[in-house]
């Protein structure tokens, strides 16, 4: 049955995860190209017969820009394929366009493709809202129309858009209006963001902690909420300057400025002790989804957490949410799939598995959109 169906993903973010675990499970992959990005995917880890065979993507089409996966004639071919499609978050940024993503894209969709805009902070409803509906905490906003700049009374982080890749985030300091002010004034100076992006940043609380990424999947054929893996991450160029001597860190960050620009991730696990709210959160959030986003989560979903020191107790705090396929295939590495599963799963491994099962328990309509 699994080899009726051709799994199809954007050649980005986790696309290899997805592929590897769709050729264990028996379905065909696809791997949708960009020119001159295509060799990871048409030549080192294209499937090749042998004893043993080896690679994971079966087929490539190359496009000119990732954006033209919205073509008709493009979605013509995915469709003449029969092919179920894996977003992620390199879909959402190089398609720019939730209006497309939802009522434009006809291939069917693993997971809940009206979900997928929440991640945007500056629509409603967004993550924020969908946090609040949860009951779950996150970094307090200095924004309007709740408060705003001058109202800064702690550490903040603001987040902006940058003026030259506007799917990257800028990032500064402040701990006063005043601190505010400098800021933008050296980001403008810079050319590091414009006054229509700093109109839209986010000004939030910094919780200061240790970050944990906790990647759930919720299958609606079991109706169960699984943690498959943790992870964190390792940024540049913030990792760069907190390994200077002190006495070259601040004059370099005032040069350079803070990136927490993502190049990997490293496998992590957390204290037992925590689990059990880790996974009240997670239970939280997919009633919610499915009272905000119906028909709710579906597949792998993400909460970005820093986890603080007491007293009286370590609390999680979240300040991020991915409703979509992780970016970190490194999460197999960390035990949490396999007490459940009696082996280590990667996230592409237990899509595939969902997906199989809601085809041989003719409940397709369950996982798609």
């Amino acid at each position: 049955m699994a080899n009726r169906y051709t799994i199809a993903v954007l050649g980005s973010h986790s696309a290899l995860d997805v592929c590897r675990g769709a050729k264990d499970l028996g379905f065909k992959t696809l791997v949708v190209v960009q020119k001159g990005r295509d060799k990871t995917y048409a030549k080192y880890y294209k499937t090749q017969s042998g004893s043993p065979s080896v690679g994971c993507v079966d087929e490539v089409i190359e496009l000119e820009k990732f954006a033209d996966i919205i073509k008709p004639e493009i979605q013509e071919e995915l469709l003449k394929r029969n092919c179920i499609f894996i977003p992620h978050r390199s879909f959402e940024v190089y398609i720019n366009d939730y209006d497309a993503i939802e009522k434009k894209f006809k291939v069917p969709m693993f997971g809940n493709r009206f979900l997928l805009r929440c991640e945007e902070r500056g629509v409603k409803p967004n993550q924020y809202d969908l946090l609040d509906k949860a009951n779950i905490r996150y970094p307090k906003q200095f924004n309007p129309p709740a408060g705003g700049p001058k109202d800064i009374d702690r550490l903040c982080i603001v987040k902006v858009l940058e003026k030259e890749r506007g799917f990257e985030r800028a990032f500064f300091f402040a701990e006063s209006f005043e601190e505010y002010k400098i800021g933008v004034t050296q980001g403008l100076g810079l050319g590091k963001f414009t006054e229509a992006q700093i109109k839209g940043a986010i000004i939030e609380e910094f919780i200061v902690g240790v970050q944990v990424n906790f990647n759930f999947f919720y299958s609606p054929v079991n109706n169960r909420l699984e943690l498959i893996g943790t992870d964190t991450r390792r940024q540049t160029n913030i990792e760069g300057l907190t390994k200077l001597p002190s006495v070259y860190e601040g004059e370099l960050i005032k040069k350079i400025g803070v990136k927490y620009e993502e190049a990997g991730h490293i496998a992590v696990t957390v204290l037992e002790s925590l689990l059990e709210d880790a996974f009240a959160m997670g239970e939280q959030f997919v009633e919610a989804s499915k009272e905000l986003f119906k028909p709710g989560v579906i597949g792998p979903f993400g909460l970005q957490t820093m986890i603080t020191a007491g007293p009286p107790k370590k609390e999680i705090i979240v300040f991020d949410v991915s409703p979509r396929m992780p970016g970190s295939p490194g999460i197999f590495a960390t035990p949490y799939s396999g007490y459940l599963y009696g082996q280590n799963i990667s996230m592409g491994k237990r899509v595939a598995m969902e997906i199989k099962e809601a085809i041989e328990e003719r409940e397709l309509e369950k996982v798609l959109t």
